[in-house]
């Protein structure tokens, strides 16, 4: 009995997290304001690749300790089974890679370069980087852009909607192989299928993200960030799993597996959460500056990415009702394409266009409304999951 009140307990805070999230954010914010200093001191610290932030160590930490908690209570008989299932593997392949980058292409010019484009200015413009292995003379035309020399360096001057669209196609090709383990876990989908699901995405955007993302920006094949993909792979996930692979086996040939079940994971429970709410804190200290300096520059942008994100969960989740995917694997399914592998799709804008671009920019607004907006999406699968044949619901 005192598993199941602990389990309650967790679902009555769980019920209450849409309010923990946004106190969670205000808190940061307002963190960034009262010790600018040391939210910058946090947000420096990380591994860079080629200039580029590609692993922020603090909230390396903090997805650590989300991750370890999912990782840890995978049987991973289980993960062999989930990989012999076709039909969420295939799905999720084909909403991942032949309908969200192009949705998220059509979607975004559409509000950037049409709807609001009154009001970004039709006249802004946004200064970036010359792309790789280029060497143009001053004035020349490249694209929507033309050469212009800015403090003795060549640099590309181009429209300043269309640098936020090349940000948010940045978003679209990369699509989540870390944060959606946490996403899975609190819809009460198969851990052991997202789990193949981050797999084959991870190996997936090794072959397909330069090719689509260059194709999709008009710069021909895009430079795959080999080094930045493969790092946040090994930290973000690689690093929890061998992890959670190593200690299970240790304690269950320690300890027993009844005392594994009882006592290890009951300790386990409240940390995914917790490290979730910290991660919120740290995230909005370090971009709580570009929240006040430009709201109506972050709402711009944040709506066609929201748009987009339920147009994609929409489709998947459908998809798989039709298809008659169990509860389990549909959850995940949808999840993952909604949401976003935008660490990646940051180093990549800082590598392309610059720290400073309207691009960079962009991505960090993927980051500001991509854990609310899941945690929404969470919570829309778990009042819907009687809509699928099964509808196995994991322990918290």
């Amino acid at each position: 009995m005192a598993e199941d009140t602990s389990v309650r307990k967790m679902h009555g805070f769980e019920r209450l997290l849409s309010l923990w999230v946004f106190l969670c954010m205000g808190a940061g914010i307002l963190l960034g304001r009262v010790a600018p200093g040391f939210a910058r001191t946090l947000d420096g610290i990380t591994i860079d690749i080629d200039g580029a932030p590609v692993v922020s160590i603090p909230i390396a930490i903090c997805l650590f300790f989300m991750m370890y908690p999912i990782m840890v209570k995978i049987d991973f008989t289980e993960v062999v089974a989930a990989g012999k299932s076709t039909r969420p593997v295939l799905l999720t392949l084909f909403v991942n890679w032949c309908v969200k980058p192009f949705t998220m292409l059509g979607i975004s010019s559409l509000f950037l370069g049409t709807i609001f484009l009154q009001f970004i200015g039709p006249e802004a413009m946004d200064l970036v980087k010359l792309p790789f292995g280029l060497d143009l003379p001053e004035g020349a035309q490249y694209g929507a852009g033309t050469v212009v020399l800015s403090d003795g360096v060549k640099l590309l001057e181009i429209p300043l909607w269309r640098s936020y669209l090349a940000g948010c196609i940045l978003l679209g090709v990369a699509p989540c192989t870390a944060m959606v383990l946490v996403w899975g876990y609190l819809a009460r989908g198969s851990d052991a299928h997202t789990l193949v699901m981050v797999a084959i995405n991870s190996l997936t955007m090794l072959v397909l993200y330069g090719v689509l993302g260059g194709f999709l920006l008009g710069v021909g094949r895009l430079p795959v960030p080999w080094q930045a993909l493969l790092l946040s792979i090994g930290v973000y996930v690689a690093l929890p799993l061998v992890a959670g692979i190593v200690s299970r086996k240790w304690i269950i040939a320690a300890k027993g597996e009844e005392w594994f079940k009882e006592r290890f994971l009951h300790i386990l429970t409240p940390i995914t959460i917790g490290a979730l709410l910290l991660t919120l804190v740290l995230l909005f200290s370090f971009k709580g500056d570009a929240i006040i300096e430009n709201p109506m520059t972050i709402l711009w942008i944040a709506v066609p990415l929201v748009i987009q994100t339920l147009l994609i969960f929409g489709i998947g989740y459908g998809l798989a009702r039709v298809l008659g995917l169990s509860y389990s694997d549909a959850a995940p399914t949808a999840l993952i394409g909604a949401s976003n592998h935008f660490e990646v799709a940051i180093a990549t804008a800082a590598m392309l266009f610059g720290l400073s671009s309207g691009a960079a920019l962009a991505t960090v607004v993927g980051v500001l409304i991509e854990v609310p907006l899941m945690l929404f999406l969470v919570r829309f699968c778990l009042k819907s999951r009687r809509w699928f044949p099964e509808a196995p619901i994991q322990a918290a």
